[in-house]
């Protein structure tokens, strides 16, 4: 038998290239947490001082974010770069609107071949939103995902638009001019109307998003639609058709979106047709790039940043997009890893 030997220091020592701490002390993961405990924080700082409007506009952040984790979903992940995620944004929307529009005047959604009543419970609300945008996406994506690159751009934006314009001459809920909702949709044991608890609903929705997202992208799904973007004949060869691993991937992010939208009328208290108009695709795309495209987090950066030069340069300009086009441009050219890559640094595996 070999005598025992002391083993060498240097197998001891980290070894260069390799995490050395766990994911939650790394910089990723204190940029993670500190993204969330601000847009946590602010609206709760805001509220005990009385200031409505920002827990609100708190709200709209969340969100806005929310809508871009689904659209991060397809982009990022998948590599399917959607141009019209407004469709399913403005669907859920209009499902909040139209159920609590019936609901308000007790008359029923649709009355052949059953009766459907309104409703106002912000589950069932939720819950239809997710189903019908699925449904809508599945039928979308079963045609545009056949094709690629500007063919599939053009193909999203042009079912988007023809939602749109259903709904601009759709006079029954309000056309171009829009629907309100006079009651916001409502929640067991808790008050909707309060401010601080409706942004507190938003913001479990966002970490539900987030954790869906990353539970996905961490199973052999994740790592198959992974494979789809970057080479899809090596995914074909190893036994797994693209096409069902983009359709699903497709129709769980426009869910995502969807149940946004529903949100964000109830916040509103109004849906019109601009929530589904080609220049919301283009703000939640916009929000993807500048957070990071395919960074988990990404989406929360970028609609944190939008919202707040929205609303800081938006009071000073009414030209504040001009500079939002310059920080895109910068992030375009210069740190194309967005916010996300600029606060965290490179994902290990880029």
């Amino acid at each position: 038998m070999p005598p025992m030997t002391k083993p060498d220091s240097s197998t001891l020592a980290p070894q260069p290239g390799l995490p050395t701490t766990s994911r939650w002390h790394d910089r990723k993961g204190l940029v993670q947490i500190g993204l969330l405990a601000a847009l946590l924080l602010a609206p709760l700082v805001a509220y005990f001082l009385g200031h409505v409007y920002y827990v609100n506009l708190a709200s709209r952040v969340t969100l806005i974010a929310m809508a871009a984790v689904g659209l991060n979903l397809a982009i990022g992940y998948g590599g399917m770069v959607s141009f019209g995620h407004a469709a399913y944004f403005g669907l859920g929307g209009y499902v909040a609107g139209i159920s609590a529009y019936h609901a308000f005047d007790f008359t029923p959604v649709f009355s052949w071949p059953i009766a459907i009543p309104g409703s106002d419970s912000m589950l069932l609300i939720g819950l239809a939103a997710m189903v019908l945008c699925g449904l809508l996406a599945l039928a979308i994506g079963a045609i545009s995902l056949r094709t690629s690159g500007v063919y599939f751009i053009m193909i999203t934006l042009a079912f988007a638009q023809m939602i749109y314009y259903f709904a601009n001459s759709w006079p029954t809920y309000g056309g171009e001019d829009g629907l309100p909702i006079y009651l916001r949709n409502s929640l067991p044991v808790v008050d909707t109307n309060n401010a601080l608890t409706f942004f507190l609903i938003c913001f479990g929705g966002l970490l539900l998003a987030l954790a869906l997202t990353s539970r996905l992208m961490k199973s052999r799904f994740g790592a198959a639609l992974t494979m789809a973007r970057l080479n899809d004949t090596r995914l074909a060869t190893a036994g797994i058709a693209p096409y069902p691993i983009r359709l699903v991937a497709f129709v769980i992010s426009a869910m995502i979106t969807g149940l946004a939208g529903a949100l964000y009328a109830d916040l509103n208290g109004f849906v019109s047709p601009t929530m589904l108009s080609w220049h919301m695709s283009g703000e939640l795309m916009v929000i993807v790039i500048l957070g990071g495209v395919g960074r988990l987090y990404g989406p929360l950066a970028g609609a944190i940043l939008f919202v707040m030069m929205e609303t800081l340069l938006g009071g000073l300009t009414e030209y504040w997009q001009l500079f939002l086009g310059l920080v895109l441009l910068f992030v375009v050219l210069f740190a194309k890893h967005g916010v996300m890559g600029w606060l965290a640094g490179r994902e290990r595996d880029e």
